[in-house]
């Protein structure tokens, strides 16, 4: 067997040519610390990267300012606006998105719409974490579980917040990243010449910045103030910011007030500059810039990380801090000074101290600027293009099938009983023993395939036949590795698919003797399928129906069951078909393409024109829902499934419904001679071997092994049967397509007249 690829072009994963980022968070002009971030983020990558494309999304409410025009909106107060911006951004194609977090910013309970927006996207999602909680509550827990899940890398600015996330128990060590807090990049010692430039006094300058509440302390370092200034009269504070804009909506300006009353209370009013307004991010560096000492008095340990905490230090201010996480890791070491919760008399200390030891006080400035270093948005950025880099590479690879497919991982999951069912890695679980699916479709390849695995056949055959219950008139499905069953009777589907495998031995068994012992089963078995609701269970059995009736054309049982087959999924079509939606259920579910398959085979056995034209154009449009915006085969995610929304998510993508689609397609060909058929079948099978979402094999030739399936965070590393049978069954039907061509002399004309259900 073998598949020959030299006919065509390689096909790529994703769009050739520049990567594409978007980035999703607040942005400018809304005020807050979040959005200056993800505005110096954008601007630190266009800097370091030219060639970076970066769509910016930001959130926005009806009352906010015109976002920038280079930015897209969503409406944080709308669901559907969020579930749109998904599916925009997907249709985009983006080789990566980045998510700016904070559990306020999206809208839903702790931010959960947030799922919906990512929900339908393919490409690597990154999430930085701005706020990462010990404790959170049911809510965010639930955000933070989905993002755990889906997200190739949850990045976090300090080791305590990474230590945190990783004590959850459900977040990899290998998804978190460490970035610290980009800071702005200017010389050092320029206090004198800026304080000069702002028209601030030219004594010891003490500096807060933030949206002012009560959680920022200044209560303490206005106490401080005061037992400063009998040590040192020239020394003044400014604080900067203007009051937080949910305070201000209660409150009016009461807080504020309270702190000027206790300076006046105090005597330390005239050593205060109040600058009550949002500060551009020029304006406040400006003032960090001219500041001696740098404040941060926070009121308790839970702030996770303070942007202008990392300004300061990268411009090179003396910081005196509470213990809070970020200030408690960024200042150790000699960085700064840590006073204890609402002391402030150790703060007072710590800053009459400082001024009275001019040395000292340098001596911590050049420290702070030696390890702001590290922050500084050019390394930020080179730090973010390498997370960038490993999870969407600039060039993405060619990927060429192989032509052959050894089979030695078939044979590592079989023993005498018959074909595991799972794997752990590589290694047989025998904690799930087996199950007659798998058997099922190990037999089909058996009858196909001209190598070691052919020998197999009467091994699952006696899997099979142990698996039929008289009593029952089903057969039966799990089989613990003690060899007992554990149940009487299996699903529709999976009674369906065995009479498939019965079908094709009865057909292309590799023995006389078996080939009886199928049509004689068959005979026993197959009636039950007469009475199957399920239109996959129905499909199936419509497969192994046809197959036998290659041999055996007067097979009256088997003809019925493709003409109740063909009337069945007929009617099914034409019950949900509507205007974008032609398809058989109201809902996409797994083994989509066995259902046109399953009509089309019907039409040779029936003759039916109008069932062929259904079954192509339904087939189409399952192929054209399976085809991601860069042009390459997405199976439909498994978090799609019987969803009544009709939405399609992308993850996870398994091995079955990419032979299914090989098959299907193949079949489609033969029949119509259509290259676009041949072509789809080809790229369904490149995505075992990294055509799809990730640029990730899943299969190898060597050992003809397949891994379990495409998730967000990459490829699932066990290589259970469905898949490994998945990857040669495929490899099979598309040997034989290549082999063979079209079996049909001519596409079969539509009469005039014939009733073709609309697309």
């Amino acid at each position: 067997m073998s598949v020959h690829f030299a006919e065509i072009l390689p096909v790529q994963s994703g769009p050739r040519g520049s990567r594409r980022v978007a980035v999703i968070g607040n942005y400018p002009p809304r005020r807050c610390g979040i959005a200056t971030f993800t505005a110096d983020m954008v601007q630190s990558l266009q800097t370091a990267a030219p060639d970076l494309a970066i769509d910016v999304w930001a959130m926005a409410r009806p009352h906010d300012q015109a976002v920038l025009s280079s930015a897209r909106t969503i409406d944080e107060h709308d669901r559907q606006s969020h579930v749109n911006a998904g599916l925009a951004i997907e249709a985009s194609a983006p080789d990566l998105v980045w998510v700016q977090h904070e559990f306020g910013i999206f809208g839903g309970p702790a931010g959960e719409w947030l799922i919906d927006l990512l929900a339908p996207i393919a490409a690597p999602l990154v999430v930085t974490l701005h706020t990462v909680l010990a404790e959170p509550d049911e809510a965010q827990n639930r955000v933070l579980a989905w993002l755990a899940a889906h997200a190739s890398r949850l990045v976090v600015m300090s080791r305590n917040a990474e230590r945190i996330l990783l004590a959850r128990g459900d977040v990899d060590p290998e998804q978190v990243v460490v970035i610290e807090h980009g800071a702005p990049d200017r010389p050092f010692g320029n206090a004198a010449a800026m304080k000069a430039r702002l028209g601030l006094p030219a004594g010891p300058m003490l500096l807060t910045f933030g949206l002012i509440s009560p959680g920022k302390g200044i209560e303490t370092a206005i106490r401080a103030l005061a037992r400063v200034v009998p040590q040192h009269p020239e020394v003044y504070y400014l604080i900067a910011g203007a009051t937080h804009p949910n305070l201000l909506a209660r409150d009016g300006e009461a807080y504020r007030e309270g702190l000027m009353r206790l300076a006046e209370e105090l005597g330390v009013a005239s050593h205060i500059v109040w600058h009550n307004d949002y500060l551009s991010t020029p304006d406040l560096i400006d003032r960090i810039e001219a500041a001696d000492i740098y404040l941060t008095p926070y009121t308790g340990p839970a702030q996770a990380t303070s942007g202008t905490l990392s300004y300061a230090v990268a411009l090179g201010k003396a910081v005196v801090s509470t213990p809070y996480s970020h200030a408690a890791e960024l200042l150790g070491g000699g960085t700064g000074l840590l006073t204890p919760f609402g002391d402030e008399a150790a703060m007072g200390q710590a800053i009459a101290e400082l001024l009275a030891e001019p040395e000292r006080l340098s001596g911590l400035q050049q420290r702070a600027y030696a390890r702001g270093r590290t922050m500084a948005w050019p390394n930020f950025a080179r730090q973010t293009l390498a997370v960038i880099a490993a999870l969407a590479p600039a060039a993405s690879p060619v990927h060429h099938p192989p032509a052959r497919l050894e089979q030695d991982d078939l044979e590592r999951l079989c023993d005498d009983t018959g074909m595991a069912q799972h794997s752990v890695l590589g290694v047989p679980d025998r904690n799930h023993g087996y199950c007659i699916d798998d058997n099922a479709r190990a037999l089909i390849l058996a009858n196909l395939s001209p190598g070691m695995f052919a020998a197999r056949a009467m091994t699952f055959a006696a899997f099979i036949q142990h698996g039929w219950n008289p009593a029952e008139r089903r057969f039966r499905n799990f089989m613990g590795f003690d060899r007992v069953w554990r149940e009487a009777a299996g699903s529709d589907d999976s009674c369906g698919r065995t009479l498939w495998a019965i079908g094709v031995t009865a057909s292309r068994g590799p023995s006389a003797d078996l080939r009886a012992w199928a049509q004689g089963l068959w005979r026993e078995s197959a009636d039950m399928a007469l009475e199957f609701s399920s239109p996959r269970a129905l499909a199936f059995a419509v497969l192994g129906a046809d197959s036998l009736l290659d041999s055996y054309p007067d097979d009256r049982l088997a003809n019925a069951i493709v003409e109740r087959g063909a009337d069945r999924l007929a009617a099914a079509l034409r019950t949900y078909a509507e205007p974008g939606w032609f398809w058989f259920e109201p809902y996409l579910a797994y083994d989509n393409a066995r259902l046109p398959q399953a009509m089309l085979v019907a039409t040779r056995r029936l003759q039916a024109y109008t069932l062929a034209e259904d079954a192509l154009a339904a087939l189409d449009w399952l192929c054209r829902c399976q085809t991601a915006p860069a042009g390459h085969h997405r199976p439909i995610g498994t978090e799609s499934f019987g969803r009544s929304d009709r939405t399609r998510l992308p993850f996870d993508q398994q091995p079955v419904d990419a032979w299914a689609t090989v098959e299907a397609a193949a079949l489609a060909f033969q029949h119509t001679g259509l290259p676009k058929w041949r072509r789809i079948a080809e790229q369904a099978y490149a995505w075992f071997f990294g055509v799809n979402d990730r640029g990730l094999a899943l299969a190898s030739a060597t050992g003809g092994a397949c891994q379990d399936g495409l998730t967000p965070r990459g490829v699932n590393g066990n290589r259970g049967a469905e898949s490994v049978l998945a990857l040669h069954l495929a490899a099979h039907a598309l040997s034989e397509l290549q082999a063979t061509g079209r079996d049909w002399p001519k596409p079969m004309a539509v009469p005039p007249g014939a009733a073709v259900l609309p697309v």
